[in-house]
């Protein structure tokens, strides 16, 4: 049986991707390695969010020209976000490469491996990956906003949302291979409709599959939090008490210059509503942004603060090729390596800060291992006593040291 290495660069959403991609691998009779050297095929799902993760899927690449001239008749499949991107060129400057196969070919990555005629069925089916606890459903791809510094809409194009019986399908087989929690994804999660299901119904439904214990989601857009999510979440407590909700900016004036839709003021509106039903936020946080000034920059800062938020992922300014801001004049780099200096020192802490106020609460733990788990909050919590993987259990959190809980029963 033929073996496949896999390397994922990126978000959840390339993670089920990958898995997706697979699949119409191991129907034709292939199975995972995690050894290169004993691989026959090598798939690169990539990333072009920021140009760090694409360089490093690029550099990748380059180096499989030695590792396909070791035995004939190795395979190199690109695919994803900076296969989108980059286009045929890739094939010029590697021409050792496949199978070339963008992120908006993702659905159709079965047909393109038909079509090339390097991968016949080589034997019985092989297995598909197997999740752990958490499952990765795709609910849509695509993204109908155009954030001025933001590549994704044009390496995945418009919202597309798959319909609500193919998800639930998804989730229903997750659950038969024993996953407990789903974690639904796409690039506006929380934007889903297929014409029928609003998000807000997909979550409860979801959490209605035998088997399921939680449900999670990402990335949601702050101005499609509606009072029907608010109700759900405050209704059915296996939808999970985490929100990541990229903030960018604290400043309404970059926040209108990133095309993000919201103002600051609406933002943390947001997030009082999302506080009111005991939601848990992180947040990712952007510096020097072209236009940002150093009054914009304080902005971002003092944000952090009003918004309590219980951790930040802080980034410099990453021009993309083919966005506008990337035509804009760039700050020097000293201006964003001070700026994200600042920002680290400002949300240092706050992890800490939010396990703290969690002693003396009781939470719900799906069990990760005997006696680790995480709450519903997206807390690590560790047991006194030792439960069954997979299990939920109902802790008196006791006392905090970091970033972990220790709780009693």
């Amino acid at each position: 049986m033929k073996k496949v290495f896999i390397q994922t660069y990126g978000c959840q959403m390339n993670i089920a991707d990958s898995e997706e991609m697979f699949s119409h691998l191991a129907a034709r009779g292939m199975t995972t390695t995690d050894n290169l050297d004993e691989a026959d095929v090598v798939l690169i799902n990539t990333c072009t969010v920021r140009d760090h993760a694409e360089h490093r899927a690029v550099s990748f690449l380059g180096r499989l020209g030695a590792w396909k001239k070791e035995r004939p008749g190795r395979r190199v499949i690109f695919a994803g976000c900076a296969a989108q991107r980059m286009g045929e060129k890739l094939k010029k400057h590697y021409p050792f490469l496949d199978i070339l196969s963008g992120a908006k070919n993702i659905e159709n990555f079965g047909d393109t491996l038909e079509k090339s005629g390097l991968f016949p069925p080589t034997g019985p089916q092989g297995e598909p990956l197997k999740p752990g606890l958490t499952g990765y459903v795709t609910i849509m791809r695509g993204c109908n906003f155009a954030c001025t510094y933001c590549i994704v809409p044009t390496v995945r194009g418009p919202i597309k949302c798959l319909p609500q019986e193919e998800i639930l399908e998804q989730v229903r087989r997750k659950a038969e291979q024993g996953v407990k929690e789903i974690m639904l994804l796409g690039q506006t999660v929380n934007a889903y409709s297929d014409g029928k299901t609003t998000f807000a119904d997909l979550l409860n439904r979801a959490s209605e599959v035998p088997g399921i214990e939680r449900v999670r989601f990402t990335s949601p857009h702050p101005i499609y939090f509606t009072p029907a999510f608010l109700e759900a979440v405050k209704d059915n407590p296996k939808i999970a008490r985490h929100v990541h909700l990229p903030a960018q900016s604290g400043s309404s004036k970059v926040l209108a210059e990133m095309k993000r839709g919201y103002t600051r003021e609406t933002l943390l509106e947001k997030i009082r509503a999302l506080k009111s039903i005991g939601m848990n936020i992180s947040t990712d946080l952007i510096v020097g942004f072209p236009t940002e000034t150093q009054e914009d920059f304080e902005q971002t800062l003092t944000l952090v603060e009003e918004a309590g938020f219980s951790a930040a992922f802080c980034y410099k300014y990453s021009p993309r090729q083919g966005t506008p801001a990337a035509l804009m004049k760039l700050h020097p780099d000293k201006v964003l390596e001070e700026r994200l200096d600042i920002l680290l020192n400002t949300v240092r802490g706050l992890s800490e800060r939010a396990y703290q106020g969690q002693i003396g609460t009781v939470q719900e733990v799906l069990m990760e291992d005997a006696n680790k788990g995480r709450s519903s909050g997206n807390f690590w919590v560790k047991t006194n006593k030792e439960y069954p993987t997979g299990s939920v259990v109902k802790v008196n959190i006791e006392k905090a040291d970091g970033t972990l809980l220790f709780a009693r029963d």
